[in-house]
């Protein structure tokens, strides 16, 4: 057994950001849950299908943070799942790109309402001026850190 080892303290700050992580974390968990068909690690390459439509297979594992084989066989089971189809490269005929079928953007769809309908519903116990406030602030924060859409 590792002895014990102190901890620094963190901030209030630092603590409200990981419970605000750990609160979002846990609506998609949850709407992932409740699709049932799919993982979580294939919801998120959906999501970045979604969002970079005819991406490689290089590109897709670098977004997702993991190697090739492991994407290669998460699009296997995507293809085979009817949620998204491989294509002749226009740029290479040595690479594929990636697609969404209609079903994969479906999914995607319903995944994403489950999710807001979630946060829109948590928004709801704050006092209204409060939700709006919170709304108003994170569109300013994805508009400039340039999260993708």
């Amino acid at each position: 057994m590792e002895p014990h080892r102190e901890v620094a303290e963190r901030s209030t700050t630092d603590e409200a950001v990981l419970c605000a992580l750990r609160l979002a974390m846990g609506i998609s968990i949850q709407a992932a849950d409740r699709i049932g068909s799919i993982s979580t690690v294939q919801l998120r390459a959906v999501t970045v299908l979604h969002q970079r439509p005819g991406v490689n297979l290089g590109r897709l594992a670098a977004d997702m943070g993991v190697s090739v084989s492991v994407t290669s066989r998460l699009v296997d089971r995507l293809v085979s799942a009817g949620l998204a189809v491989r294509r002749s490269s226009a740029t290479s005929r040595r690479e594929i790109s990636l697609w969404l079928t209609p079903a994969g953007e479906q999914l995607l769809r319903r995944y994403d309402d489950l999710r807001v309908g979630e946060v829109h519903a948590r928004l709801a116990q704050l006092p209204a001026d409060r939700g709006r406030q919170l709304l108003a602030v994170l569109e300013e924060c994805v508009a400039g850190l340039g999260a993708p859409r």
